[in-house]
């Protein structure tokens, strides 16, 4: 047959499919390995002898046992190969499968493995089907008939020099032994199987849309592409970049920083309620207890996320700021974690609401911000979503961590917090004692049906709330939280419920949080 390549092949050439090619053709080496591979032998074709012959029991059989996979993978392994046309069929050209029994199967020779790129021109596949009705005296498959029909049509011009060169290669073909021949017929027509398949046929070397550049090829060197490369480096430049010495260091600190405070890691305080069932420390720590623990308290020092994150430490900030008559950041901060992790359908209202307390003329609690992002801000406001107010929170945020949050460590609200604190001594169970603790084990309620409650309790808030009193907003419901118990809010002034034990907040995980990020507890 005759394979010109003078053409690019737009449509095989730059498939991305090349690297599953290539490792389909290593296995197919190592099947030729003289040592490892596959044993072929002559094999007897009706009256013809076929030299190097394989049988496809034995194909399944060597994949199985080298990819160390079952019959039926291999079975299917087998069949790609076959279909990609790196074996071709001796009997049953008509199928690009494996069958498991000794039908006859040949290795395809390199020249014509996908990798080549060939392209498949009408021009050789016209030459094909003009030496087959020559060799069948017309008669062809019905698909290979209405090819020839439709290349005889449109190549009309120089069709006379297509029979030329079938007749020739049919002539060539005749001076060869027979066995030679009938190998040559086989590989010729499994090649153009699988690149021209009957209809209703999957070919296996449909890749969709094909490409119209080449990804590999060297990129014109323009001005637009020299300012890319500018654009790039200026960006790489200005990328923050931190040794991998300096990180480990920040990591190990954060851990040492966390180690006590983790109960899985050190010993809890009264006792460790995930082993003793004693449920006194979720009772010493809950979001609104009246008194915290030492530990609890040393925490608010970390960090001023931590701060925010605790709602007893809230409330402790809160009660910093209303003497120092800014109390209005924490609670337009807390307005807008209510309108980021709120319901959609209250957006809108939540974000007018907001306006009007605290960024509109003459708000009854106007806070202080920049020009520039009172105007970005505002011009949000137009069409409000639930990050609309992040500029103005990230404000508000850094103000009261670079400003009040330094201020309040060293103030007498926190010192008496301190001084307050208590610090549980350490309960030793017996083993009958742990075992009468289990006993009294009771599923944790539904966090479902605690936010419901929540919700319910929110709404009758809403209703008596006083924009010039110290804003009450209630803590948002945590997207970072895991329950892990019962929660107990009868001390809470926001929540009434029975006296059950909570989630433990003392738990440290460590990950990033940005400005205004709200934390779940």
């Amino acid at each position: 047959m005759t394979i010109r390549n003078t053409l690019q092949d737009h449509g095989q050439r730059y498939r991305p499919r090349m690297a599953c090619l290539k490792k389909s053709e290593k296995v197919l080496l190592e099947m030729q390995d003289p040592k490892t591979g596959l044993k072929s032998q002559p094999q007897r074709l009706v009256i013809t002898t076929i030299p190097h012959a394989i049988t496809g029991e034995d194909i399944i059989a060597w994949l199985a046992d080298r990819l160390q996979v079952d019959t039926q993978e291999a079975r299917s392994f087998g069949s790609m190969l076959v279909a990609l046309g790196y074996i071709y069929p001796l009997q049953d050209h008509k199928r690009l499968v494996i069958k498991p029994d000794a039908s006859l199967y040949r290795f395809q020779t390199p020249y014509f493995w996908p990798t080549q790129q060939w392209p498949v021109e009408d021009t050789d596949y016209a030459i094909y089907l003009a030496k087959r009705n020559i060799r069948k005296k017309g008669i062809l498959e019905m698909h290979e008939q209405e090819h020839y029909n439709r290349l005889h049509k449109w190549m009309n011009h120089k069709w006379d020099f297509i029979v030329m060169q079938a007749k020739e290669q049919y002539r060539a073909a005749k001076e060869r032994k027979k066995p030679d021949r009938v190998v040559f017929d086989c590989q010729e027509r499994a090649y153009w199987v699988v690149h021209r398949p009957p209809p209703g046929t999957v070919s296996a070397m449909d890749y969709g849309l094909d490409r119209q550049i080449d990804p590999n090829s060297d990129e014109a060197v323009t001005p637009d592409f020299y300012e890319r490369i500018m654009i790039f480096t200026q960006q790489s430049i200005m990328r923050p970049r931190v040794k991998s010495s300096v990180s480990i260091g920040a990591l190990v600190k954060y851990c040492a920083t966390y180690n006590n405070h983790d109960p899985f890691l050190s010993n809890c305080l009264p006792s460790n309620p995930w082993i003793t069932d004693d449920v006194t420390f979720w009772t010493l720590n809950m979001p609104c207890v009246e008194i915290p623990t030492k530990m609890r308290v040393e925490r608010w020092t970390f960090s001023f996320a931590e701060l925010l994150s605790d709602t007893r430490g809230r409330d402790d900030f809160r009660l910093f700021l209303k003497k120092e008559f800014s109390g209005e950041n924490l609670a337009f901060w807390e307005a807008c974690e209510d309108l980021k992790w709120g319901k959609a359908a209250s957006i809108k209202e939540k974000a007018e609401h907001i306006y009007k307390t605290f960024l509109a003329r003459g708000a009854p609690r106007w806070i202080n911000i920049d020009g520039k992002t009172m105007e970005v801000t505002v011009k949000g406001l137009k069409h409000p979503h639930r990050y609309v107010l992040d500029p103005a929170q990230t404000h508000i945020y850094m103000l009261m961590k670079k400003d009040s949050y330094g201020r309040y460590q060293k103030s007498p609200v926190f010192k008496d917090t301190v001084k307050k604190a208590i610090c549980p001594d350490e309960h030793r169970f017996s083993g009958a004692q742990l075992e009468q603790n289990s006993k009294k084990r009771r599923p944790s309620l539904s966090p479902i049906i605690l936010r419901q409650m929540e919700q319910e309790q929110r709404a009758k808030m809403a209703a008596n709330i006083d924009i010039t009193q110290l804003c009450r907003f209630t803590t948002p419901v945590p997207h970072l939280a895991v329950y892990s118990g019962f929660t107990d809010y009868s001390h809470c002034h926001r929540l009434t419920l029975p006296h059950l034990p909570g989630p433990h907040p003392g738990l440290s995980v460590p990950h990033q949080r940005g400005p205004g990020q709200h934390l779940g507890v």
